[in-house]
């Protein structure tokens, strides 16, 4: 789960969060924003939930992945969209647009409204199965 807030003038204060029922030793926050280094930026276990919060600038998107106990790497399904990785699998994405009167209070330039979408994206099995097209089905026999 994600949560922002206004920082400095062109900042955003991002807090990444999973509940506590994560049964782990470590958690650590890989994305964009740290290189993808593994080790870089570790949650911490505090009333009931597992966060870090990171300054990040404002008016982009960067793409993560949860690493438990450094084996399992998982999606925040709260994200505020999802990308492509280069590895084929889907990488969780937030994105830091600060609202119009916010960007005016804090100095930056006013940027549009962004409210991310709320639905997932529907999954869709590929190689003849429930979802592909029909060429694809004709592929598959």
């Amino acid at each position: 789960m994600i949560s922002k807030v206004p920082g400095r003038p062109g900042k955003m204060q991002v807090t990444f969060s999973l509940p506590s029922s994560f049964w782990a030793d470590t958690i650590h926050l890989v994305g964009d924003f740290n290189g993808w280094d593994a080790h870089a930026t570790t949650l911490r276990l505090e009333d009931n939930r597992w966060s870090v919060t990171l300054e990040l600038d404002a008016e982009r998107s960067y793409q993560y992945r949860y690493l438990i106990n450094g084996t399992e790497w998982i999606n925040d399904w709260k994200a505020d969209a999802f990308a492509r990785s280069e590895q084929g699998g889907e990488n969780s994405v937030v994105i830091t647009m600060l609202p119009q009167e916010t960007a005016e209070m804090v100095g930056s330039h006013p940027v549009s409204r962004y409210t991310p979408p709320r639905q997932r994206p529907a999954l869709r099995l590929l190689q003849g199965g429930a979802g592909a097209s029909e060429k694809e089905q004709q592929q598959a026999v």
